[in-house]
Formats: C-alpha cells, sequence, structure tokens
C-alpha cells in the first residue's frame, strides 16, 4: 500500500521511473494533508482561552476530518490502482476480432474509472476547502497560517485531481460520459480558485 509507506519512500518512488504514485495520487495525499492542518488548528482552538464560544464548532470539525482523511489516504492507492487497471487492459489479447472488441470495452471502461477516482477526490477536497475556511475564520489565531495552508492544498488537490480527470477525459468514447465529466470539471475549476482566494482574504498576518 502506497499509503502505508514512509515519507522518505513515497517521495522517492514518486522520483522514480515508475509510473505511480503519479499525479493523482498526489492530489489526494495534498487533500489528507489539508485535513490534517484543519484537525489540528481546531484541536489548537478547542479548550484555549478567548476560544470558549468555538469549542463546540471545531470539537465536531475533528471526527469530520479524520474521516476525510483516510478516505483520502484510501483515494492514494485507487488512484494507483485505477492506473495500473488501464494498463493491464492494454495488455489483454487482440489477436481475433472478438478479442479486440472485449480489449476495447475493457479499456474504455477501465479508463472510465479511472476519471472518476480524481474527480471523487476533487469533489472531496473542495468541500474541505470550506472547513479550512472555517478554522481560519474562527481557529486559533496563532495557527491562522496553517489553516491559510490547508486551503491551499485544497485549491492544489482539486486542481491536480482534475488535470487527471481531464488527460482520461480525452480517451473516452463515449460523448455523453465525456461531456458530463468536462462539465464537472470546468465548474470545480472555475469554483475551487474563487473559493480559495476568498478563504485567502479572510487572513491577516
Amino acid at each position: 500500500m502506497l499509503a502505508d509507506l514512509t515519507v522518505k519512500d513515497f517521495l522517492a518512488q514518486t522520483a522514480s521511473d515508475a509510473p505511480v504514485p503519479g499525479g493523482g495520487s498526489i492530489s489526494a495525499l495534498c487533500g489528507a494533508t489539508a485535513c490534517a492542518l484543519i484537525e489540528m488548528v481546531a484541536g489548537l482552538t478547542v479548550g484555549k482561552k478567548g476560544y470558549e464560544e468555538q469549542t463546540e464548532k471545531m470539537t465536531a470539525l475533528m471526527p469530520e476530518m479524520v474521516k476525510a482523511r483516510d478516505e483520502l489516504l484510501e483515494a492514494i492507492d485507487k488512484d494507483a490502482d485505477s492506473f495500473n487497471e488501464v494498463m493491464g487492459c492494454f495488455k489483454m489479447p487482440k489477436a481475433t476480432d472478438e478479442e479486440k472488441k472485449a480489449r476495447s470495452a475493457a479499456i474504455q471502461e477501465a479508463t472510465k474509472h479511472a476519471a472518476l477516482v480524481p474527480l471523487s477526490v476533487a469533489e472531496k477536497t473542495f468541500a474541505i476547502l470550506d472547513m479550512a475556511g472555517e478554522v481560519i475564520l474562527h481557529g486559533n489565531k496563532n495557527a491562522l497560517s496553517d489553516g491559510a495552508v490547508a486551503a491551499m492544498l485544497c485549491r492544489t488537490a482539486v486542481l491536480g485531481a482534475l488535470y487527471n480527470v481531464k488527460i482520461n477525459i480525452a480517451s473516452i468514447k463515449d460523448e455523453i460520459f465525456r461531456e458530463e465529466l468536462a462539465a464537472k470539471v470546468a465548474k470545480l475549476e472555475k469554483e475551487v480558485c474563487a473559493k480559495e482566494q476568498e478563504i485567502l482574504g479572510q487572513v491577516v498576518l
């Protein structure tokens, strides 16, 4: 499991000539790291003098981030697995017309899945961006910069994941599926950049 590697080993494998982990897995990691930072800021707020009114909000936020972090860590391997699934389909036999047809269909289905995995990462981290906004606005001001980094990581995770959606869209022949996916990508790309700027506009250091 890629998510079980040490940071040093994960980076070494990323830097190698192996195709995974790639940008999709790294995007999921960015999202998971954002969750960890948001949870940290919330934890540094609970029970602190002057933040008594935020205790309930921050306490509720922490388990949400634990759940999201775990899901995004799982997505690191899901993204790699989906890529390997596509590559495996290309190795299917193609000696006969029937084999070629089966191989082509398998490639298309695997490619759709490989596009949906990073789309899920993008949608999840886009939602988490709101939580970064919460800790920036209401969390411990001594950790304001950590909340800002979390917001930027969310933006990177969303945009990075969407690039991985787009590179797979190019190989999908199902026009309706492709157009629906492209519309979701365009909408998220626009919204995440606007939301990040809005949230970072609240950061005064």
